[in-house]
Formats: C-alpha cells, structure tokens, sequence
C-alpha cells in the first residue's frame, strides 16, 4: 500500500507540473501519512540531508562558475579556440566544441555552459553560413562535459548518495567513493566527448557545406597563425586556472574538495575584479543571485531526497529492484545494459541532481555486485543522466540551446544522431572498459581505484 501510494502520488504531482523537489516531498508526506507515522521523521530526515559539512562545496562551486559565466571568461576561451581550429572546414563548429569543453572545466554545469557559449557562439555561427540546428546540437552536445570536470558539483552530489555503499568488487572490499578520485576519472571520458562531437560536427560541416551564405558561398578563413594561438591561449590560461587550482589542491592533499570550492571562489573574485576587471557591481550581484537560487534548489533536492531514501530503504525498494533484475539475468554485461537502459529512461524525466539522489542507492549496490565500483558507476551515471539533459521532455540543456537559437526542438532532434551516439559510445566505453575511466585516478593514487 505504501510504495503504491509514493509511486503514484509522486507521478500525479509530476502530471500536474509541479517541480520534482516538490513532487518528491509531498509524495513522502503523503506516505507517512496514509502509513499513520509522525510527519516529524520526513523533516528531520530533509534537515539532516542538508546539514553536511561537504556540500559547502556545492555553494562554492556554482559560485565560481556564475563568476566566470558573468566575469567575460567566455569570450577569451572562444576566442583562442576559434584561433586554433577557427580555420578548418565547420571551423566555428569545431571552435564551439573546444570553448564548451574548456569553459565546462571552468563552470562545472551543463547548463552555464550552454547558457555562456550558447549565447556568444550560436548567433554568430548562424550570422556566418551555420543552420541553427548544427549551432544548437553543438552547443549542447559539447556542454556536457561540464558535469564531468573537476569544478562539477553533481560530482558532491553523487560521492554523498554513495557514501554509505559498501560491499566486495570483485576481490576488493570497497566503502564509500572519494570525491577526489571521481574528478580525476571524468576527465577522460570528457575529453573523449569533446573528440566524439568535434568528429560529428566535422562530418555535419563536410556533408552541408558549412560555413556557407544563402548563396552557397564558401566562408572559411585563414589560420591567423601561431602567434595570434599563442596570444589567445595567454589570455584564456588565468580563466583555465580554476581547474588546475582544484586538481592540484586535491592532488597534493593540500586541501578536501571543500576548500579548494572557497579558493576558487577567490581565485573567481580575483581574476575577474582586479585582473580581466571585467566584473561589475550590477554582474556580481546577478551571480551571487543565481548561484543563491540555483544552490537553493539543489539544496532543497537534497533534502526531499533524503526522506525519500530514507522511505525506500523502509519500504525495501532497492532490494526489491534488484531482486526483479536478477530475475531477468544474472550474466554481468547484460545486467549493467539494463541498468543503463534504466538510467537513460529516468533520464529523460528526472533532473540530474534528482536523477542522481534518487536512482544511486538503488542501482550501486547492483552494480558492485556485477563488478562495477563505485567511481567507474559514478562516471556511468553521471554521463547517463547528461545525456537526458539533450532528450525532451525535460531536455533541460537542450530547451535553452533553442531558446537561444530561435529554433524548434523538434527541427533540432532530426539531426541530433551522430552528436547523441557521441555521448552513448562513451557511456559504454565506461561501463565495459572500466580502466578508461579508473586509469588516471589509480596512475595518481599509485594504487587501484574502483
């Protein structure tokens, strides 16, 4: 009677075009009720959801990326990466997908990449001989690197969901997962993101023409030559200096997560009031009133979700699932398909950071038992939930690259195959190659990182 009343009344909430926070709550309120126990659990439950010290690193995070959204760091790193590939056949295209991955390591959010590039790139592709569905899918396909960098805080987000996930990897024991090894196993993954979609997007160029005019003409410039690469590189490095302050941080054991968050912030601060001088008072009160409301949201997530894991334990949900998928198989390789095919469904309906806290404790525990540890799941998880990010009908990344375009998403969707594949060949290449994803984490940490 319980797990009917959370599913359903959580999906009619849903329906009626409430946020998922608040369909998450308000579903496990209705629970508590109909099951006659004290509402005050549920609160206690959210309250303690939030009160951790680690996730000051999530405020600190979207922070420093709002600082760098609106501090102009954007148009230094599309300007050096349309110097270096600005040149080549779809060679805006090409420039997009380099500044998407660069600013991505920057803002660590999807979203705020699309938002920043999306807003210099994709007027001025379409200004040059670009369809706007190109502009938009490379916009958007390139920007999800974002949640795999360094600077990501669906990366906190997850390391809590999984920090209570413990059990044997093959023959290793695993318990937890550290938020350092996690944003060094998403670097390879994105890059070979960036390498799939720079591949799309040259193909797309090649096949269409691009760049051209109305009247077919060729628009491609000249290589402005390796001084001008040089130059542009200069101006952008202080801008790429966040990730490297975190990685090292981190690296050395100088600092946990949290704190090297509050040293970007005053790197952020720094760079973009005293060196670029680029920040207004009217832009940094804009960023501290994004980052509030976007930390206020996610904060909220944390805490509904809280409750709501705390239910499905109760209500034996996960071990329920699991036992319903091993029904079906217990061959490992079948098993982990499945579970992506899951996450990829859930995907198109949940928003990450829901989709993370509510989907970890259910599917983790199935996949150590295939295998599968916790940073390599993680890594598979956050790509499977990015991937919904591009997928109507909460395509989230996908509506505000339209948004900016002025194009339909549906006219955007017929060409969105080869840029879409890019993103599931990596999800694949992590879910069944586990070393390319837990390689660089156990090449830093002398020592194997499941």
């Amino acid at each position: 009677m319980a797990l009917t009343v959370l599913c359903l009344s959580f999906l009619l909430i849903l329906l009626l075009g409430a946020p998922v926070s608040f369909a998450i709550g308000l579903s496990c309120l209705a629970t508590f009720f109909v099951e006659g126990m004290p509402l005050e659990t549920g609160f206690q439950m959210m309250i303690s959801g939030m009160n951790v010290f680690s996730f000051l690193a999530i405020p600190f995070f979207i922070f420093s990326g709002e600082l760098m959204l609106h501090g102009g760091i954007a148009d230094k790193i599309v300007n050096f990466a349309r110097s270096l590939v600005g040149h080549w056949r779809g060679g805006l295209g090409l420039a997009n997908v380099v500044a998407c991955t660069l600013f991505g390591g920057v803002s660590g959010s999807p979203i705020a990449d699309t938002s920043a590039m999306g807003g210099v790139m994709i007027p001025i592709m379409k200004r040059e001989g670009y369809s706007a569905e190109y502009a938009v899918n490379v916009t958007t396909h390139a920007s999800l690197t974002g949640a795999l960098m360094p600077t990501s805080h669906n990366m906190i987000i997850y390391a809590f969901a999984a920090q209570t996930a413990s059990g044997m990897v093959g023959s290793h024991f695993v318990r937890g997962v550290s938020i350092g090894d996690l944003m060094f196993a998403g670097l390879v993954p994105a890059f070979w993101i960036m390498a799939c979609v720079l591949c799309a997007a040259y193909y797309q160029a090649v096949k269409h023409g691009y760049p051209k005019t109305t009247e077919g003409v060729s628009m491609i410039t000249r290589f402005p030559g390796w001084l001008a690469v040089l130059r542009n590189l200069a101006a952008a490095l202080p801008g790429l200096g966040v990730v490297a302050i975190i990685m090292v941080c981190i690296m050395k054991g100088v600092a946990t997560a949290t704190e090297a968050a509050a040293m970007a912030v005053s790197y952020s601060l720094v760079l973009t009031i005293f060196i670029y001088r680029t920040m207004s008072r009217e832009k940094l009160l804009k960023a501290l009133s994004k980052a509030s409301k976007t930390t206020g949201v996610v904060l909220l997530l944390i805490g509904v979700s809280n409750m709501l894991g705390w239910q499905m334990a109760w209500l034996e949900i996960p071990e329920k699932i699991s036992a319903a998928l091993l029904t079906a198989t217990h061959t490992p390789w079948l098993m982990l398909l499945y579970i992506n095919i899951l996450q990829v469904a859930l995907g198109i309906f949940l928003d990450m950071a829901a989709h993370i806290l509510i989907t970890t404790p259910l599917f983790l525990p199935l996949a150590m038992a295939m295998g599968v540890g916790p940073v390599q799941f993680g890594i598979m998880l956050l790509l499977n939930c990015s991937l919904g990010l591009v997928h109507p009908p909460v395509g989230t990344v996908q509506f505000v690259g339209c948004a900016i375009g002025g194009v339909s998403v549906n006219s955007v969707m017929k060409s969105i195959l080869p840029y879409y594949m890019a993103i599931w060949t990596a999800i694949q290449l992590v879910t069944y190659v586990p070393h390319f994803s837990n390689w660089l984490p156990t090449l830093i940490n002398h020592h194997l990182v499941l």
